[in-house]
């Protein structure tokens, strides 16, 4: 399938009820170029370019039009079993990305396995221009540095990010929210010293105060720890 035919199918399978429910969930967005395909159809086409030598030549025609392209494009470089392959695909398509859609949806399952290579390439991510990247190498840190991957830095390094965008502050607040589960001290101590900036910090507490994974006794201290603006 040539990419101006699939250009065309994507076309053809428009959900205008759905893409006007997400240019309200991306307002940065021209609700032109969303055409409200749903992931699960997505991933049946991601599926299907794998197996029949379409994926390589969809890959490389960027820039795409539509946020469904870019949204299939995240789906076939998380389907990339080579690591090498994986994160150069990733980071020549970074530049394209324009919707944090399409950043949540990136997350290599062969990443799992090189956190140790993929680390620093995470940390010169945060130092981009672009909140994109920035916020592609945070969701990265999440998914796969909580656990066994975790040191101090990572979070530490994050906290001192000092954007004004809207969609960094908030998958740092995630992150935050989320390492709170598994890195309580250490997040904790962050939240004590003020090392975000009050937004983020305040919308770290605001998260997990909702979450269902933070222990009451957790959240009741948390709440003592906001920040007035």
């Amino acid at each position: 399938m040539a990419v101006p035919v699939m250009r065309k199918k994507l076309e053809e399978l428009r959900d205008p009820e759905n893409a006007a429910f997400v240019a309200r969930l991306n307002p940065v967005l021209d609700p032109k170029v969303i055409l409200g395909i749903k992931s699960p159809v997505l991933r049946d086409l991601a599926k299907t370019m794998r197996n029949d030598g379409t994926m390589e030549p969809f890959l490389l025609d960027l820039p795409h039009r539509y946020l469904e392209e870019n949204i299939l494009h995240g789906m076939l470089i998380s389907g990339i079993r080579s690591f090498e392959v994986c994160l150069s695909e990733l980071e020549r398509f970074l530049p394209y990305i324009n919707s944090w859609i399409v950043t949540d949806t990136i997350r290599p399952n062969v990443f799992q396995k090189h956190t140790a290579e993929l680390e620093p390439v995470l940390y010169q991510w945060l130092k981009s221009a672009e909140p994109y990247t920035v916020r592609m190498a945070i969701g990265l840190f999440m998914a796969f540095f909580l656990k066994e991957g975790f040191h101090k830095k990572q979070a530490q390094t994050i906290a001192a990010l000092r954007s004004e965008d809207y969609y960094v502050r908030m998958m740092a607040a995630w992150y935050m929210a989320t390492a709170l589960i598994t890195q309580r001290e250490t997040i904790i101590k962050l939240l004590e010293e003020h090392r975000m900036d009050v937004w983020t910090h305040n919308k770290t507490i605001q998260k997990a105060v909702e979450s269902r994974r933070i222990r009451e006794e957790d959240k009741a201290y948390l709440r003592t720890l906001r920040r007035k603006r």
